[in-house]
């Protein structure tokens, strides 16, 4: 038994860690994404695989005429977190890609309910504390957003961000995906 204080690993390192192809596909993500390293790509590539490896057993045991529990607590748990469709199932959760998860992220949101004019800007007005979920400030940017509190996104009150006339403050357009 280890020391309960300290924290694991949240991702895996690739296994061959010079190919140019996937380093610059890496490099693309993390730059449309506003991420601020691989580490947290790997991350979300983490989540993605959890979930993708979980309905793989669940769809085996499904062949086999069993029906578990945890196949619906699953797809509810990624239909609250909007990176899956009303009307998926366990087939649909394998052809999730990384972008499903990195949309779901704080900072992504941030930016594209404009109030953010960039994703680095997002990203700073998160960490700075300047950002509120349902009334409480988040500071974590890579904090997954459930569909239920989307809308509850806003500048955290305590914040001079919060006064209308704060010159950093974007003009509030909606960002489209693209």
């Amino acid at each position: 038994m280890g020391y309960p204080g300290k924290s694991r690993k949240m991702y895996a390192r690739p296994r061959t860690p010079w190919q140019a192809e996937r380093i610059a596909g890496e490099v693309e993500v993390v730059k449309a994404y506003g991420l601020r390293n691989k580490r947290e790509l790997w991350k979300a590539q983490a989540v993605l695989k959890k979930y993708r490896q979980a309905s793989r057993k669940l769809l085996a045991a499904v062949s086999l005429g069993e029906e578990p529990p945890q196949a619906q607590a699953i797809l509810n748990r990624l239909k609250k977190l909007g990176m899956l469709k009303e009307e998926g199932d366990l087939d649909s959760i394998l052809s999730m890609k990384v972008n499903d998860v990195l949309e779901r992220r704080l900072q992504t949101q941030v930016y594209r309910q404009g109030l953010a004019n960039s994703l680095k800007q997002a990203r700073q007005f998160i960490v700075h504390g300047h950002i509120q979920v349902s009334g409480r400030r988040v500071d974590v940017p890579g904090y997954l957003v459930p569909r239920g509190e989307e809308m509850s996104i806003d500048y955290y009150m305590g914040s001079p961000m919060a006064s209308e006339g704060h010159p950093e403050r974007a003009s509030r357009t909606p960002r489209v995906e693209g």
